[in-house]
């Protein structure tokens, strides 16, 4: 009886490829959820080391923060040390995005048929710079604009008095809806793309979406006040129009 050769025991297609650590479609739930489970560490590895280089240069980046508001205090004992943590938290988990959503990718990756892969190669780039963009655009632009408002209320009776950690919450709430809305380009297109919408139904519904895009801001936004939410609403109606454009002339739908 012939032996057989060892190299013949392994199945052609092993439940992880290790050419490129991409799992395949024909994996057990087990398998299924020791990949998962793989992901998220390596996930959470790389946002721990990009906190940690971020804690490094902390003195920097709450140089940076600080910049519209000025001189900042602390109001309770811990309060500056859980704020330089929290920052450094968050500030790691933006600069660990791209291993996140890679990590995210090689695991939806086998469940993908070739063409939607090619759609998600496009679009995942995209929606990352999307985001920072929006990020960049609220924190450089609108937020100092925003700042400045704010204290505009101040009298010689009643002085502007910031929190360390109040501020870095107005922050975080303030910038983060600007990256949600700059995907909305990417969105339009998508949908157009794929045949859901086209140019002359974004045209017909811009009065509705001029609503709705105040509306919107006005939920998400962190104050109240009529400022801060025609801050959130506008580059959403300009951005919606600027899909409209891609759409008409570009996709030619």
């Amino acid at each position: 009886m012939a032996e057989k050769n060892p190299l013949e025991l392994s199945p052609p297609n092993s439940s992880i490829s290790r050419q490129n650590d991409i799992p395949e479609g024909n994996m057990s739930l087990i398998g299924h959820l020791e990949e998962l489970r793989k992901r998220i560490i390596r996930s959470l590895i790389a946002i721990c080391i990009g906190s940690g280089i971020c804690y490094y240069f902390i003195e920097d980046i709450m140089h940076y923060l600080t910049l519209p508001a000025g001189k900042l205090y602390y109001m309770q004992p811990m309060e500056a040390f859980f704020t330089y943590l929290k920052v450094a938290i968050f500030a790691g988990f933006l600069l660990a995005l791209p291993v996140v959503l890679y990590e995210i990718w090689c695991f939806v990756l086998p469940a993908l048929t070739i063409r939607e892969r090619k759609v998600l190669l496009l679009v995942v780039p995209s929606s990352v710079i999307l985001f920072f963009g929006g990020l960049l655009f609220s924190f450089f632009l609108v937020l100092p604009a925003a700042i400045k408002f704010f204290i505009g209320f101040g009298t010689d009776n009643l002085m502007p008095l910031f929190s360390v950690g109040r501020y870095f919450d107005f922050i975080i709430s303030f910038v983060l809806p600007f990256g949600v809305v700059f995907e909305l380009p990417l969105i339009v297109v998508i949908l157009a793309k794929i045949g859901f919408i086209n140019s002359k139904f974004l045209l017909k519904k811009w009065r509705i979406v001029i609503f709705l895009a105040f509306v919107i801001a006005a939920v998400i936004s962190p104050t109240p006040d009529v400022f801060t939410q025609c801050t959130i609403a506008l580059p959403m109606i300009i951005l919606y129009f600027s899909s409209y454009l891609i759409v008409r002339f570009i996709l030619r739908k």
